[in-house]
């Protein structure tokens, strides 16, 4: 096996066939052994010759009959002379091919930024567009209509935390853990900057966000980032980033930021449940106070406003009173200076009329010696009020009529008796003489 295997082996391992060994080896015929190289370059000569349009010539070492023998000392290859329209025609087709290539379709929502030389030189829409094909110039396809987010102090679900992420310091110096949510996209124009201004601008965004976020809550205490400021925080942090990142040219425009959760470190967080609970229960209490006191003090008001309304009435009324009492003395004091003895007998009458309008007994005074006259006007006013209310009025008025009747008759008998001497003792003249002896004074009441 080595000997048929040797290379070194003259015979191409058929064996030694010069039995005698005195001749030197020969190479194998041509049946008999592999290609000579020779006839493999001389084939590659005619197939390219071929491909040209001319036919080959054998003859010699030169396939295309540029040699006399077939030595080795002809000259080398040579090109064939074939027609200049057909090459002409290969060189068109090529160049048409190499300019069809700078064709491209950019999708919807993105555009094609090219760059000439790596130079970049303009923007081209979504469509159909051309630019010149490399290496001369070149593009690349961003998506400026994607929605991207990123996660900060968390990863996938709330409970993947990442403490370096998260964990933040108050200005009244609390740590809180907040975990958000950042959305962004890229601007109309901000491709370019996108891809030359920025060598990461997707994690430029994250330190940005996470940046902003740490400096707001810094600023804030921690009962204003746990409850009641989220969204504020949420804004002031997108504007703090947004600024950020225009002033490093970006391109990138930040859409929302959404704190998904904020609470303090686990190791406190039962503790912080109980302060919370109190601090709601104080909260509940102060607004029970609140309701009840905008519930009493409307009340007390209004009452206060009521009272003052009647004592000013009241002081109205009692001024009216005195002034019109004023008034009326001082007519009644003009009126008895211009006539003493009517305007005393004016009053005299008044006076009694008030005080025997609402009695039901009518006494009369009689000088002579006969009996006084008693007329029962009480019996008749009460029968009169229980047979009906209606005619009552009218029953008084006439008890009081009969009354005055009787009185009449009863002077007329008394007169009759004595005579007008005897009537005024005394030296009085004057029938007024018993009146005034009763004492009554034109002013009372």
């Amino acid at each position: 096996m080595s000997k048929i295997l040797n290379l070194n082996d003259p015979g191409w391992g058929r064996g030694n066939q010069n039995q005698g060994g005195s001749e030197p080896p020969k190479r194998p015929e041509r049946g008999d052994g592999p290609p000579d190289l020779d006839e493999v370059w001389r084939d590659f000569n005619n197939r390219l010759g071929s491909l040209f349009g001319r036919k080959p010539r054998r003859g010699g070492n030169n396939p295309f009959g540029g040699g006399n023998g077939g030595g080795s000392g002809g000259p080398g290859l040579q090109l064939p002379k074939g027609s200049p329209k057909l090459f002409g025609f290969g060189i068109v087709v090529a160049v048409l091919l190499w300019l069809a290539s700078g064709f491209m379709i950019v999708p919807e929502g993105q555009v094609a930024v090219v760059t000439h030389f790596g130079k970049y030189t303009k923007t081209l829409p979504p469509g159909l567009q051309w630019r010149i094909p490399s290496p001369i110039q070149h593009h690349e396809v961003v998506n400026i209509a994607q929605l991207r987010t990123f996660e900060v102090g968390y990863r996938g679900s709330a409970a993947n935390k990442v403490l370096p992420e998260s964990l933040m310091l108050t200005t009244d110096e609390n740590i809180v853990d907040l975990q958000f949510v950042v959305q962004y996209r890229l601007m109309p124009d901000g491709a370019p900057d996108y891809l030359f201004k920025t060598t990461q601008p997707d994690e430029s965004v994250r330190q940005a966000a996470e940046t902003a976020m740490r400096e707001v809550v810094g600023k804030k205490p921690m009962d204003f980032v746990l409850y009641s400021g989220r969204t504020e925080v949420a804004v002031e942090v997108q504007n703090l980033a947004q600024s950020i990142l225009d002033r490093y040219d970006t391109g990138i425009q930040i859409s929302t930021v959404a704190i998904q959760n904020v609470q303090p470190p686990e190791q406190v967080l039962a503790a912080f449940d109980d302060a919370v609970k109190a601090g709601q229960d104080r909260e509940r209490q102060i607004n029970e106070g609140t309701a009840y006191a905008n519930k009493v003090l409307p009340e007390a008001e209004g009452q206060a406003a009521r009272m003052v309304q009647q004592a000013e009435g009241y002081r109205a009324r009692v001024i009216g009173d005195a002034q019109g009492d004023t008034s009326r003395f001082t007519s009644v004091e003009v009126e008895f200076a211009k006539a003493p003895d009517i305007t005393r007998e004016r009053m005299y009458l008044s006076t009694m009329q008030q005080i025997l309008a609402s009695t039901s007994k009518v006494m009369i005074d009689s000088e002579s010696s006969n009996n006084m006259l008693y007329l029962p006007l009480d019996k008749i006013v009460q029968q009169t009020a229980s047979g009906g209310g209606a005619g009552s009025s009218n029953a008084r008025e006439a008890a009081v009529a009969a009354g005055a009747a009787a009185a009449q008759s009863a002077a007329e008998i008394a007169g009759s008796g004595s005579s007008a001497n005897n009537r005024y003792p005394s030296g009085n003249t004057s029938p007024r003489a018993p009146r005034e002896s009763l004492s009554i004074s034109p002013y009372s009441r």
